[in-house]
């Protein structure tokens, strides 16, 4: 069965072998256009076992050019190297398949290593940077003016000693303008603006302080009524709750008082924290006193006034009550707390 093509023309029977394809070829040639030889023929080259041969033969004799010549290529004043390198460049365009890439790596390391050897024996043989040498050539070129101060070499050990122009650096500047891809300088509308340094500060000497005196601090009358002010509203709330606890011992001596129930506000956490501080104060001066009772709960109990000077010589053992607004409601709940024994300051006053 016949195949029609693009044109129309209908196809003749296929050919077997070396002659079919060039047939085909030959047919492939005319309908194509000029761009495809061109990749034809890159093709052809890329395939052509003799051209690979001829690269790979020449990048290994510039490689061993290089590894024979090495001794000759270390010269400061032979520059086979560098034509080495140009010649690596021109091979380079028709590589093509891995092998050449290879080789061209290869080369490309033992060409480094020489000319990294070249550049050392470069620095060995005094071509290095000398900053004295620099430095003259630097002042000479900035015009220094070697007769002033002629008297004064002898003095500073052979020393060449003189001064600058006033434009010295601005030949520096200059010079160096084509050397430095630098952003234009501008000038102001008003002209040059010369900023001069400060004056100086002068130091004032602090008289120091005799060694050995106690300094008396001097505290600001404002703090001084704040802090007064403090204490007694502090006094007066222990003095308001001793009261409250007088009372309630009175009620019912035989029976004690329990701490939680006496310092906790259901209603308040913020109140029980002040009542728990005002409290201590009770315990610290000997105003009340705390024990455990049957169930080693704590309780407590107000001081007689003749006690009072008894206990004040007897230790006391101190410790630090934490509480936390769950504790808070904890305790609620295990003591069934209602109503607060220490009513606050405003609805004792209404």
């Amino acid at each position: 069965m016949k195949r029609a093509k693009a044109g129309g023309d209908d196809e003749g029977p296929r050919q077997n072998g070396a002659a079919g394809r060039r047939k085909g070829e030959q047919q492939k040639i005319d309908v194509d256009s000029t761009p495809c030889d061109f990749t034809a023929d890159l093709q052809e080259d890329d395939n052509d076992p003799g051209l690979r041969r001829e690269i790979r033969s020449k990048y290994r004799d510039l490689i061993n050019s290089v590894q024979q010549n090495r001794e000759d290529m270390l010269r400061p004043s032979n520059n086979k190297l560098t034509e080495v390198l140009e010649e690596a460049n021109k091979l380079f365009k028709d590589v093509r398949q891995a092998r050449e890439a290879a080789l061209d790596a290869q080369l490309l390391v033992v060409a480094t290593d020489l000319g990294k050897e070249k550049a050392s024996q470069l620095f060995s043989e005094g071509t290095a940077f000398d900053p004295t040498a620099f430095a003259e050539h630097l002042l000479s070129f900035m015009g220094l003016n070697r007769l002033e101060g002629g008297d004064d070499e002898q003095q500073n050990g052979g020393a060449v000693d003189g001064y600058l122009p006033q434009d010295a650096w601005h030949r520096v500047a200059r010079r160096a303008e084509c050397c430095l891809r630098a952003a234009p300088s501008f000038h102001y509308m008003m002209g040059s603006f010369h900023a001069e340094p400060p004056p100086p500060k002068q130091r004032t000497e602090r008289q120091r302080k005799a060694p050995g005196k106690e300094v008396k601090r001097i505290m600001p009358t404002q703090l001084k009524r704040m802090e007064g002010s403090h204490q007694e509203a502090t006094e007066k709330e222990v003095e308001r709750i001793l009261g409250y606890l007088k009372s309630y011992y009175q009620d019912d001596p035989t029976s004690p008082i329990s701490y939680y129930e006496f310092v906790i506000d259901p209603t308040s956490f913020s109140r029980t924290v002040e009542n728990i501080f005002h409290t201590s104060f009770l315990i610290r001066d000997g105003l009340a006193r705390m024990h455990l009772d049957n169930d080693k709960l704590p309780c407590i109990a107000p001081v007689e006034e003749g006690e009072v000077e008894t206990g004040a010589s007897l230790s006391r053992k101190q410790c630090i009550v934490s509480i936390s607004p769950k504790i808070w409601k904890e305790l609620i709940e295990a003591f069934d707390i209602r109503d607060t024994m220490i009513q606050p300051v405003n609805t004792q006053n209404e």
